[in-house]
């Protein structure tokens, strides 16, 4: 197992977790863990709706390091 994916697996062990602490009482919890909940949302819908309306996808703005300054 690679090191990003166990590190994704820990986070999900630690935000369901983090959920269990707050529905059996720790009400404070609750607002900080639907933030992540939110933007996930907000991002794959737009995502949805860009790929809806047929959008192509934005190109990348970086240069790899082997390519000279263009002119």
């Amino acid at each position: 197992m690679s090191v990003r994916r166990a590190t994704l697996v820990a986070a999900i062990i630690l935000y369901i977790a983090l959920w269990v602490l707050a529905l059996n009482g720790a009400t404070s919890l609750i607002e900080p863990l639907i933030v992540p909940l939110v933007l996930a949302e907000m991002i794959a819908l737009g995502v949805a709706f860009t790929r809806f309306m047929g959008l192509p996808p934005r190109e990348q703005h970086f240069q790899d390091p082997e390519d000279g300054p263009q002119s």
